[in-house]
């Protein structure tokens, strides 16, 4: 199964991206988790995404086409994948629809809907537990806006061609990943 999990910020990709690739048996694909790898292991990507990174900016299309692109087909092409954190912009589902084959596309696109109340106290919450740099008030707030007016877009993108489900990502974790298995 290939599933792509969007959300603001804070929404719980990350926890239900873990938890239903465990589910059902295929690998979490954080972009951002990969992106921070590339910082910490000092790469010529890692330094160029280094500031996007820590402003809260959404990194340049094709350098995350570059980095993301290949794990997410050899993950389409072993069993399946839980993406979450890419795409980012209707531009960046576009363009790896182009480059991908359509056995690496998504099969099902979930959409965690939080209010933003929530979303900035999980995120600040997870500042003071991990010590993140890109989960600062400012930071949040500027992350907030980014996902609106370039993320957002793709919750029509998906539900245009009949891929999109939303759930309540509100809810306790484990009754989210109920009504993700649910929407399956």
């Amino acid at each position: 199964m290939r599933v792509v999990l969007l959300g603001a910020p804070g929404s719980g990709k990350g926890t239900q991206g873990q938890r239903l690739a465990e589910r059902i048996g295929v690998p979490h694909i954080a972009s951002g988790d990969l992106l921070r790898a590339q910082v910490r292991a000092g790469t010529e990507l890692g330094r160029l995404v280094t500031d996007y990174l820590d402003r809260g900016r959404l990194v340049p299309d094709e350098l995350v086409l570059e980095l993301v692109l290949p794990v997410v087909l050899a993950a389409a092409g072993a069993g399946g994948y839980v993406l979450d954190g890419f795409p980012r912009s209707v531009t960046q589902a576009v363009r790896a629809e182009e480059l991908a084959a359509d056995s690496a596309a998504p099969e099902r696109v979930i959409f965690l809907a939080v209010p933003d109340d929530l979303l900035v106290r999980r995120m600040l919450e997870r500042s003071a537990a991990a010590g993140r740099s890109d989960d600062t008030p400012a930071v949040i707030a500027d992350r907030l806006r980014v996902f609106e007016s370039e993320t957002r877009p793709l919750v029509d993108h998906y539900r245009a061609r009949g891929l999109l489900r939303e759930v309540a990502g509100d809810l306790p974790p484990e009754q989210v990943l109920q009504a993700i298995m649910a929407v399956l």
